[in-house]
């Protein structure tokens, strides 16, 4: 079954990498799986069709077949159950954990990959961290900016900001 996830047809973080679809598109990236993406744009966010996959008429969703997830987070966990790459071994568990604290408690310090290998705990941690990125904050923390710049050096997270700007740049006709 084809997987295909929603994005902005028009990103308002301007092709920052910053919209969460990124995150999804890096975790599918991750673990070599193919995807299909349905832009939308704003007006198509708030339709029924959209608001019944994704009740709070925000982006991503994720389809697969019967499966409709919502929440970047929960669709980056699903991917990561299913398909080798994001949960490591003994350490799937912690990589839960740091999932978790991703997208809810930032706890610094951090050197390298949060448990060893690098697991979707990373992918959703480095995404929040990119977040503050340009208020400078990150320059504070030496150790983070260095972990932002490790996760996005990563081949699989080039890609999907690379597929992300060029949607964004189609779509502002630059």
């Amino acid at each position: 079954m084809t997987i295909t996830i929603t994005a902005f047809e028009r990103s308002p973080d301007g092709g920052k990498g910053l919209a969460r679809d990124t995150r999804v598109r890096w975790a599918l990236e991750e673990v070599g799986q193919p995807y299909d993406v349905r832009l939308l744009s704003f007006k198509a966010m708030r339709e029924p069709e959209h608001l019944a996959l994704q009740p709070f008429g925000q982006i991503p969703t994720y389809e697969e077949g019967d499966l409709v997830l919502f929440e970047s987070g929960a669709i980056v966990f699903h991917i990561a159950e299913r398909h080798a790459g994001l949960l490591p071994g003994d350490a799937n568990a912690r990589a839960i954990t740091w999932m978790f604290a991703a997208l809810s408690t930032v706890e610094p310090p951090i050197a390298d990959w949060l448990d060893g290998a690098f697991s979707a705990g990373d992918l959703l941690m480095i995404s929040v961290l990119q977040r503050i990125k340009s208020s400078g904050i990150l320059d504070e923390y030496p150790n983070l900016s260095a972990y932002v710049a490790r996760g996005e050096a990563r081949p699989a997270y080039k890609r999907a900001f690379a597929d992300q700007l060029a949607v964004f740049k189609a779509a502002s006709g630059g």
